[in-house]
């Protein structure tokens, strides 16, 4: 007799702080893929965060809530609190050095391993990956029914027109655009009465917002190489008939502009990297080849002989995107800050190890902020590579949602100007005058002159580049991620909040977004959080593994630190 696997997704949802009983609701979703979207609420834009001491909170003056309700949403299965069969389980580093990773163990033989620093035990999901979505198209199924499910329960917070959003960061380039595609879908199967499940309802669909997100590697895959050097927009690239290393090459791709002016590679290795995507039978032409193929099935890496050119570009192209930022020991998700990366702060990691926090939320397993069974899967699927998502943005756009892409300019593997040349590839109708459209400074709503970021915006799309702010946009910059969420949700424009978005609605202004530059902040000092390996520089890491650290609310301090914080 087959098993039942019962699937429970983890949410955790915030009342508006004004008339929620009126207000709209927005959905939102960290990527990864396999990232759990409690980042965001605890770190981001939700209503509060997590104090130093890892246990305490305080209000976030300018949470997402404030007019709108939220829902965090933990998905696919096995991401974050969200589980299949709860499961003994150790905690350790994953093998990146990004965050503490689980991994099912059977304790029944044994004695329970004593748990230090670095090793943990507790309970999580199976680490399955047949137990989870492999792709951003079965994801896309599963949330449907998880929101058909949520409505079902809690009818009263329906909005009352009816109406969801949906904001989405990182892989949500990829998230946003399909799962909305995917609703709509849903939504002409229900009125065609070809629903495949009983008694759904129509979801009708507001607002997809993409916050420093991947939408299609073809497309932004070779800004990664342009954003390391010099973060240059729109560079020159090598001529069929010189040597892309040679001296003139080089000399034409030293006054291009820049965001910050931060190398992360010399022009050597820059144009290195430019060569090998873009030479004949390179990396840009293997993942085209890649994504015709898989636009055509669903294949995964079974089927090697029509997915060739995916394992091509994924065992050979990945260097150009990780090898510059390893040069500079700058950060993957914020280029003005160590790659030892102190922000946004850590501390909801040590949160959710407090007894009292998780039994507050009823939930049987310990938390995972990346899970590795998804991000199998999805690889399985060469989902990362797929194309399309353009194509979705594009029918949502003629349907009427509207879709804001917002881009902090100092984050590196999902940068700003890989965005803008994603925004300048969507397929609609006003493609042509949205890419003749200006640059308008964006004002925040305290009226004090601010610029916070730059927009271009035709009718209801619209493209930000947010001034010093990373990967997660509204831990930078709290007041002009806020403006662009309630000017968007509100159909008013993007910079100044003041205008009722019409279809023939223009900004005026800039033809090029990187004439404005501006220079780094100073770079902060590493602050070692033994639970966020990424946060430790090798040396802090190494007192760590072999017992010498002092830590304090899960901070590596120095012995003089402590001493003084005894006295």
């Amino acid at each position: 007799m087959p098993l039942l696997i019962t699937y429970l997704r983890f949410f955790w949802f915030f009342e508006a702080r004004k008339n929620p009983s009126t207000a709209p609701l927005a959905i939102w979703l960290n990527g990864g893929p396999g990232a759990s979207s409690m980042m965001g609420a605890l770190q981001e834009n939700g209503p509060c965060f997590i104090a130093a001491d890892s246990k305490t909170t305080y209000l976030n003056p300018w949470s997402w809530n404030n007019e709108v309700n939220m829902l965090y949403i933990d998905q696919p299965t096995q991401v974050g609190f969200s589980y299949d069969i709860p499961t003994n389980s150790t905690f350790s580093p994953d093998g990146m050095g990004i965050a503490f990773q689980a991994t099912p163990a059977d304790f029944s033989h044994g004695p329970i391993p004593e748990s230090n620093l670095t090793y943990r035990i507790g309970v999580s999901s199976s680490g399955k990956a047949s137990h989870t979505a492999n792709s951003t198209a079965q994801a896309a199924h599963a949330l449907w029914h998880f929101a058909q499910t949520w409505f079902f329960e809690f009818p009263h917070y329906k909005p009352s027109d009816n109406r969801i959003s949906l904001w989405s960061e990182s892989y949500g380039g990829h998230y946003g655009p399909k799962f909305f595609a995917f609703f709509q879908e849903q939504n002409r199967r229900i009125d065609n009465g070809f629903s495949s499940k009983k008694g759904a309802h129509k979801l009708h669909l507001d607002t997809v917002g993409i916050v420093n997100g991947l939408v299609d590697m073809a497309v932004q895959g070779g800004y990664n190489i342009h954003f390391a050097y010099n973060n240059v927009s729109h560079p020159p690239t090598p001529s069929s008939s010189s040597s892309s290393s040679s001296s003139s090459f080089r000399s034409r791709i030293t006054n291009y502009s820049q965001t910050y002016g931060i190398q992360l590679v010399n022009s050597t290795k820059y144009a290195e990297f430019l060569d090998q995507w873009n030479r004949p039978s390179g990396c840009l032409d293997h993942l085209r080849s890649c994504q015709a193929a898989l636009a055509l099935t669903t294949l995964d890496k079974k089927n090697k002989n029509l997915t060739k050119p995916c394992a091509i570009f994924e065992e050979s192209c990945y260097e150009p995107f990780q090898n510059g930022m390893e040069y500079a020991n700058r950060g993957f998700y914020d280029i003005a800050h160590p790659a030892a990366d102190p922000f946004p702060p850590p501390h909801l990691h040590g949160y959710f190890t407090e007894e009292s926090t998780l039994a507050a939320l009823g939930v049987p397993v310990n938390f995972t902020f990346g899970s590795v069974a998804v991000g199998q899967g999805f690889e399985s699927s060469y989902d990362m590579l797929r194309g399309g998502f353009l194509d979705d943005i594009a029918i949502l756009l003629e349907s009427g949602v509207k879709v804001h892409l917002v881009y902090g300019d100092r984050d590196f593997i999902c940068n700003w100007q890989g965005g803008e040349a994603a925004s300048l590839a969507v397929p609609w109708m006003q493609q042509e005058t949205f890419a003749k459209a200006g640059y308008a400074p964006l004002f925040n709503r305290e009226g004090d002159g601010k610029v916070g970021g730059l927009t271009r915006q035709v009718g209801n799309f619209s493209f930000t580049r947010v001034f010093q702010a990373g990967h997660e946009v509204p831990a930078y910059q709290p007041v002009t991620s806020y403006d662009i969420f309630i000017r968007a949700t509100q159909g008013r424009d993007i910079p100044t909040g003041k205008v009722k978005v019409t279809d023939d609605f223009a900004t005026v202004g800039l033809d090029d977004a990187t004439t404005v530059r501006h220079a780094p902040p100073p770079m902060p000092s590493p602050k070692c959080y033994v639970l966020m390996p990424m946060s430790c520089t090798k040396e802090a890491w190494a007192t760590i593994s072999n017992g010498t650290a002092v830590v304090r609310d899960y901070f590596v301090v120095d012995e003089k630190e402590e001493e003084m914080g005894d006295l």
